[in-house]
């Protein structure tokens, strides 16, 4: 039962093929296409509006050398948030519970707000790491400290939505499970059960686009100290 639970984290393969680059690819595939027409149709101008507020939002607090990021932060949160919907489908993989996967994001992105601020401001990008009016007797524990809390980062970038969607996708199963089991036996309990499965699958909904968002939120914060 247990290896049955997390078989739905297993990248699916075709003739030992893995097709996590399929699953990868397709969300591009289902966005539409802008026109080169002063019209657009009304899924356009959604979208349009919807990329255009996050990144407006997303860049407010970053001075302009920070706005360079933001074709890339907007195209990472879509790609997050398109992935782990298409994730809640039936019989779909979801490659964000793969920490692998999410950690291969994190990490570059980390990695390359560090070297910004190293190039840009290396006395500022340093002084993070020792806090202002610190005694002097601190000064070597706090530096080891904050240099661990500075390369955990990207751990804890990709472990967080790693384990969000995960829990929630074994939290789902189980329920599923649940009501499959009781349904001839106790067809009441299983009724209640579907409802909470409902208000699940909502909640793992929200949670599958507010974990997309703090990703990419979490990289802008890092990218604004370094900039």
């Amino acid at each position: 039962m247990t290896l049955s639970l997390f078989d739905q984290f297993m990248s699916p393969t075709l003739l030992g093929i893995p097709l996590i680059a399929i699953s990868l690819s397709l969300p591009w595939v289902l966005f539409p296409t802008p026109s080169l027409r002063w019209l657009n149709n009304r899924l356009l101008s959604l979208q349009g509006w919807f990329i255009n507020r996050f990144a407006q939002q997303l860049m407010l607090p970053l001075n302009p050398g920070g706005h360079k990021w933001a074709l890339l932060l907007t195209a990472l949160m879509i790609f997050l948030i398109t992935i782990n919907l298409l994730g809640l489908l039936p019989y779909t993989f979801t490659p964000t519970t793969q920490l692998s996967l999410n950690m291969g994001f994190a990490v570059p992105l980390w990695l390359a707000t560090v070297v910004i601020g190293m190039r840009n401001q290396p006395t500022h990008a340093l002084g993070h790491l020792l806090p202002e009016g610190t005694p002097t007797a601190l000064i070597p524990t706090l530096i080891i400290i904050e240099t661990i809390s500075l390369f955990i980062r990207p751990l804890a970038l990709g472990v967080r939505l790693t384990a969000n969607l995960t829990a929630g996708h074994l939290l789902i199963q189980l329920i599923a499970m649940g009501i499959n089991a009781l349904v001839s036996v106790m067809p009441t309990t299983a009724l209640i059960m579907s409802v909470l499965l409902l208000l699940m699958t909502l909640l793992e909904v929200a949670v599958a686009m507010i974990q997309a968002y703090v990703f990419v939120l979490l990289l802008s914060l890092y990218l604004q100290e370094n900039v």
